[in-house]
């Protein structure tokens, strides 16, 4: 189970406050040692500074339902003066890719600055006594950096293992999946970073934050990304996933981008992929949901470096009785959302539909089981929380969960970056080893230079 202290009753309230600035530039100048957590999108989203609890479950597949039992049985008064997704007691956190490994946290912090639908709110989280210790969202800053010293270079250390390793790793999964024991497996690399000076979590969002506003960024306890996969957005008995699978460059040319994409939609190789991805995830949303639309030919999702094939799911979710939820109905939040509390009824928590979602095929394989034994037996390191749920929930099982890609793990002046692959029949090995160094190039631009014979764009 979790690992937490219970803390005595915590004083909640949130309040709507007229704030207009990008989120991440509202998280104070904070004491060291004390991490920010944020999950943004296009303005919208959370960001959290202070920690109220901490909960940190036992490795293992309940690691998912532990983190939310522990988080709804926090002892609370909650004064809610908005009622969206997100207020009141919220935890955001990250999720460890295996069950053995550990790190899986979710993170409930003593302020929480949230937008979503143009209302801007604070929220305090606080045990009694105690409210005046985490600092307040900072006064305006100014407009540009004042002018300093250059940010120290970071230098590249490589991969845990070398890139003849890693193609010869691909051609054995090709030989695998031609013999019929699985159709695809997901295989990662990491890239090790080092500078003189720590790296700077906030700096690092924000960069991310400017250069890929499609996506969500992410920075949970070291974890800083930009992921262009939604797993699971649950509002209410609302359920929508973006899958993505398939994935080709940009090109500066207009017209070559063009023909890039339009390669891409044509190509079967990728097109296998991306429907196997998209199979995993309507296999588990199809028995939830009484109405479950997505599109029925992927289209393509072009990011700063990448164009990558996708399709959207949206479904209406079935009640814990069958029944779906009652349109128009107010809820325990004033809005159709449901109670926290398990009640018969209610439709499956955020944290539940990513425990049987996790791992997709988009970053595992299929079959599931297969893929991952096979992914133990070839990637030759430890994933972490790469390519694991990161996202946000709330008591009443609402949430938003992503994908940890195009992410760094931070921890002082170190850092590993990551990039994995979808590996079918139809790969070549030379053409998936480019595909992650192009991958790569994302976050190795975001940390100020990109490393030398990483590729294009």
């Amino acid at each position: 189970m979790s690992q937490a202290v219970p803390p005595p009753r915590l004083q909640v309230r949130t309040v709507p406050i007229d704030e207009d600035r990008a989120l991440l530039d509202l998280i104070p100048d904070l004491p060291v040692g004390d991490r920010a957590v944020a999950w943004v999108r296009r303005g919208a989203g959370l960001v959290g500074w202070g920690q109220a609890v901490r909960i940190e479950p036992t490795p293992g597949p309940g690691r998912f339902r532990d983190a939310e039992v522990t988080l709804r049985r926090l002892r609370a008064e909650v004064d809610d003066r908005v009622g969206l997704p997100g207020t009141g007691l919220v935890g955001i956190g990250s999720f460890a890719f295996t069950d053995r490994d550990p790190g899986s946290a979710l993170i409930v912090p003593r302020r929480v600055v949230g937008r979503r639908q143009g209302t801007t709110w604070l929220t305090t989280i606080d045990p009694p006594g105690e409210e005046s210790d985490a600092p307040a969202p900072p006064g305006p800053r100014p407009s540009s950096p004042p002018p300093g010293a250059a940010r120290d270079r970071p230098r590249y250390a490589g991969s845990s293992k070398p890139d003849r390793y890693w193609l010869e790793a691909v051609a054995e999964a090709i030989g695998r999946i031609g013999a019929g024991e699985l159709a695809k497996v997901v295989l990662a690399r990491d890239h090790a970073v080092w500078a003189h000076e720590p790296f700077d979590a906030l700096d690092l969002a924000r960069r991310l934050t400017d250069r890929f506003p499609r996506c969500h960024t992410f920075v949970v306890d070291g974890l800083v990304g930009a992921t262009p996969e939604l797993l699971l957005s649950r509002v209410g008995d609302r359920v929508r996933s973006r899958v993505l699978a398939g994935t080709v460059a940009r090109s500066d040319d207009a017209d070559e981008d063009a023909a890039l994409g339009a390669s891409l939609l044509a190509s079967a190789k990728d097109r296998h992929e991306h429907r196997l991805a998209a199979e995993s995830v309507r296999e588990v949303l199809a028995p939830r949901c009484t109405e479950l639309r997505h599109e029925q030919e992927p289209r393509l999702l072009a990011l700063d470096n990448v164009q990558h094939l996708a399709t959207l799911f949206e479904g209406r979710l079935t009640t814990g009785d069958g029944r779906t939820g009652a349109d128009g109905e107010a809820g325990a939040h004033g809005d159709g959302r449901t109670g926290a509390d398990g009640e018969a009824g209610a439709p499956p928590t955020a944290l539940e539909l990513v425990a049987a979602l996790h791992p997709t095929a988009a970053v595992g394989g299929t079959p599931r089981s297969t893929a991952l034994a096979l992914i133990d037996e070839l990637e030759g390191m430890q994933r972490g929380r790469y390519a694991a749920p990161v996202g946000w929930t709330d008591q009443s099982g609402d949430g938003e969960w992503g994908i940890a890609l195009r992410c760094a793990e931070l921890s002082g002046a170190r850092a590993r970056l990551f990039a994995g692959v979808g590996i079918v029949g139809a790969s070549l090995p030379e053409a998936e080893l480019e595909e992650t160094r192009l991958k790569l190039l994302a976050m190795q631009e975001a940390l100020g230079e990109r490393s030398p014979g990483a590729g294009v764009r």
